[in-house]
């Protein structure tokens, strides 16, 4: 079952980039509070560029990398927004030259040995690291209940062994540096239940679980929100709590 990671979000990079949460401003933010010179950003493992169309409106100019060049292709543009297709282990970066380094919803993914190396060699000496994902969306307990039992019990065997760290809020990370207090973010997006199931496709263990078995199991869970949802048209609100973390001065 194991699946090369970038062949993992190559796949669906399209509907990826359609259907995921969209960051809030207050996140963006507070990540602009956190260093002293906004001239230069790194999103590194950007993916279709969701966090750095953020970054974008805080730094002088966003360096964006990812694996994937299928997720680069469909990502969100901005003037001040490079793309690259790169490692987060190892870039063509120059020492010292960032302000920030920023990971959405990758932490799980790098080679730590190696990409805490490369993230205190870009960091000026007062530059900052920050990440953060969301892992469980909450509706209500009718929607959120049927997501367990029809989803999320199906498709357990087939999620990467990295997920389990973002579940566990990064919690058995060995973190290289001195940690930042953070505040307590939710992503809220208002999605009509095809908006929502567009969502859950573009979880990895779901694309796994139906290469495998068919979609039986996912037009099946659709059936059951829908008895739920009432008009599918309606629009809910979907809240993601967000784990971040940030830190600097390297230990």
């Amino acid at each position: 079952m194991e699946v090369e990671t970038s062949k993992l979000f190559d796949d669906k990079a399209d509907l990826y980039a359609s259907a995921r949460p969209l960051y809030p401003k207050v996140l963006f933010d507070f990540v602009a509070s956190l260093v002293i010179t906004h001239d230069k950003a790194w999103d590194c493992a950007t993916g279709n560029g969701q966090a750095a169309i953020g970054l974008a409106k805080n730094f002088s100019k966003v360096e964006a990398t990812d694996i994937s060049k299928e997720q680069i292709a469909n990502a969100f543009q901005a003037e001040n927004i490079n793309y690259s297709a790169q490692p987060g282990e190892s870039t063509n970066f120059r020492n010292n030259q960032f302000d920030l380094v920023n990971v959405a919803q990758a932490l799980h993914w790098f080679d730590y040995d190696r990409f805490w190396d490369e993230v205190s060699r870009v960091l000026k000496p007062t530059g900052v690291f920050v990440a953060y994902s969301y892992v469980w969306p909450h509706i209500n307990d009718n929607v959120d209940h049927i997501i367990d039992v029809k989803v999320k019990s199906v498709i357990e065997p087939y999620w990467a062994p990295n997920n389990k760290l973002a579940w566990d809020s990064y919690s058995s990370l060995d973190l290289p540096f001195k940690t930042i207090a953070t505040p307590n973010i939710n992503l809220e997006n208002h999605w009509d239940l095809d908006q929502f199931l567009s969502y859950i496709h573009t979880w990895s263990g779901t694309r796994r679980c139906i290469d495998d078995i068919g979609s039986s199991f996912f037009e099946e869970a659709r059936k059951a929100l829908q008895s739920v949802w009432g008009d599918t048209s309606k629009k809910m609100v979907v809240k993601n709590p967000l784990t971040i973390i940030a830190g600097s001065a390297w230990l």
